[in-house]
C-alpha cells in the first residue's frame, strides 16, 4: 500500500498540472471502489480547479465549492496522459481539462476512494484522523501523553491514526530500529525521552522518504511514472536474515498485527 511519504510525492507530482486547470468532462468509468463515486462529482465541469493537497493518505483536490478527497488503497495510481490516449484497463476514474489534458486513477484492487467533501465540512473519514507526523504539534511530550494507556506494541501504536498518521509499515520498521526500540514493546513502557527520539526519528524518516521520492514498492509509481528510491537505503525492512548495519546480528521478522516486523534482536530493546 502506498504510504505517506509515496501519497506526498504523488500530491506534488500531480499539483502543476491539476492546479488552475479548467474541468471539461468528468467521467467515472466504474464507479465502485472502496465506497461509490458520487455522481455529484460532474459538477465540477467548467469549473476552474485549486490546489492540491495531503491529509495523512487522502490527497484534497480542492475547488470554491469544496474538494475531491481521493485515496490510492492498496494498489492505486494516480498519472496525466493526452486526453486521447486509450484508457488502460482498470482506469476507473477521469478528468478531462480544457488544456487537452486528462487526470486518471488506475485502481486493480479498487481499494482506492474518490469522494466529495463540501466547503467548510469535513467527511467523517477526516474528522477522526489525528495530527501529521511532520507537524509541531507531533513531538514526544504528545507521543508519550498519547501511549500512556496503551498496553499493545508500540509499532501498531504509532500505525494508528488516531495516534498520529501516515506511519505505516515500512516506516513504522524503519523508525523503531533508529530509537532502538523493540516493536513488541508494550506501548506505555516507553519513557518520555524515548518518546521524544522515536517522534524526532519518524520526522527524520518521512522527511528523508520524501525527499528521495517514496518507498519503491511494485504497484506503486510517481505521478510521472517513475519509482522511489528510499528502498534501496532501508535499514531493517525487507531485510530478514541479513546482517545488521550497525551491530552485524541478523535481521529478524515477526508478524504484529498481521504485519510484516523487521527488527534487530540486538540494537532493539
Amino acid at each position: 500500500m502506498p504510504e505517506l511519504p509515496e501519497v506526498e510525492t504523488t500530491t506534488r507530482g500531480l499539483a502543476p498540472h491539476v492546479t488552475g486547470q479548467t474541468v471539461t468532462t468528468v467521467n467515472i468509468y466504474q464507479p465502485q471502489l472502496r465506497w461509490p463515486i458520487p455522481k455529484e462529482l460532474t459538477q465540477l465541469e467548467g469549473q476552474t480547479s485549486g490546489d492540491i493537497t495531503r491529509r495523512a493518505k487522502y490527497m484534497l483536490w480542492n475547488f470554491p465549492q469544496g474538494s475531491v478527497v481521493m485515496h490510492l488503497g492498496m494498489s492505486g495510481t494516480m498519472r496525466v496522459v493526452d486526453a486521447e490516449t486509450p484508457l488502460k484497463k482498470h482506469d476507473h476514474f477521469e478528468v478531462v481539462f480544457a488544456n487537452g489534458k486528462a487526470l486518471r486513477l488506475n485502481d486493480p484492487r479498487r481499494f482506492g476512494a474518490v469522494l466529495w467533501q463540501e466547503k467548510n465540512t469535513e467527511l467523517s473519514i477526516i474528522q477522526s484522523l489525528g495530527p501529521e507526523p511532520l507537524s509541531n504539534h507531533f513531538d514526544g511530550n504528545y507521543l508519550h501523553q498519547k501511549l500512556a494507556k496503551r498496553k499493545g506494541a508500540i509499532k501498531n501504536a504509532i500505525m494508528t491514526n488516531a495516534v498520529v498518521v501516515g506511519v505505516g509499515n515500512i516506516y513504522a520498521s524503519e523508525s523503531l530500529f533508529l530509537s532502538g526500540i523493540h516493536p513488541k514493546r508494550a506501548a506505555n513502557r516507553v519513557s518520555k525521552e524515548r518518546c521524544q527520539l522515536l517522534a524526532n526519528n519518524i520526522k527524520l524518516v518521512l522527511k528523508k522518504a520524501i525527499q528521495q521520492g517514496g518507498t519503491t514498492l511494485k504497484d506503486f509509481t510517481q505521478a510521472d511514472g517513475s519509482p522511489g528510491y528510499f528502498a534501496q537505503q532501508l535499514n531493517v525492512y525487507g531485510r530478514e536474515g541479513e546482517s545488521c548495519a550497525q551491530c552485524q546480528s541478523i535481521i529478524k521478522n515477526m508478524t504484529l498485527g498481521q504485519r510484516s516486523s523487521f527488527y534487530c534482536p540486538k540494537c532493539q530493546r
